[in-house]
């Protein structure tokens, strides 16, 4: 059994590839971290070496080519749906972008490789602060807002958040009683949820808010 020092140095640099990539994962606690992705880059790398060994000489990639479908399969379980929303979608992308890096060391296309490195880093640590940026300025939230029956106060509220600053989604009124409930699906930036929270709370004409 003969073992080119190449391969070690190819197993080496998959480490060091995965780290890079993993040590942001685990920094936002994720549920594929550290260790995770760096044995990703390593499966990767020796699944792409072992192709070119064991596999027929006619038919070398085929061991590798499969590596995109195993992959999926760890991918696809880190995906979940919480309080409404999908997860874990980044994290997802990541194993398969890890997996890619593996097969590119393994393959021998360093350069490539430490250069796509690169640039996912940037985009896992540096872009999540623009994306809040984006996220604050368009921030969703849903009002609700009871008090007594009463079509003048009723008036003053659809004013306050007509002036508000937010776009209205979606408006709903229903009456039990003496009392009324009232529904609002708001857009807007961080600031004006604030501004306008701070209005409803201090507004002693309404017994109960919800946002």
């Amino acid at each position: 059994m003969t073992f080119i020092p190449e391969d070690l140095l190819k197993i080496l640099l998959a480490v060091i590839v995965g780290a890079a990539i993993g040590l942001e994962r685990e920094f936002r606690d994720k549920p594929a971290g550290f260790r995770t992705i760096i044995f990703i880059t390593i499966g990767a790398t020796l699944f792409t070496i072992f192709s070119h060994k064991l596999a027929p000489a006619s038919d070398p990639n085929r061991i590798a080519a499969n590596i995109v479908s195993g992959v999926g399969f760890l991918g696809a379980g880190v995906i979940l749906r919480e309080h409404g929303k999908v997860v874990g979608l980044t994290t997802a992308a990541t194993i398969w972008l890890a997996a890619a890096l593996g097969m590119g060391i393994g393959g021998g296309q360093y350069i490539l490789s430490f250069s796509a490195t690169a640039v996912i880093s940037l985009v896992l640590w540096v872009f999540p602060y623009i994306e809040r940026r984006i996220d604050a300025a368009r921030e969703e939230h849903c009002y609700q807002v009871v008090c007594n029956l009463d079509t003048e106060f009723l008036a003053q509220l659809d004013e306050i958040f007509e002036k508000s600053g937010l776009i209205i989604l979606d408006h709903s009124k229903v009456r039990k009683d003496q009392t009324i409930t009232c529904t609002w699906t708001t857009l807007g930036s961080h600031k004006a949820h604030n501004k306008l929270t701070a209005l409803l709370l201090n507004d002693p004409k309404i017994t109960e808010l919800q946002y």
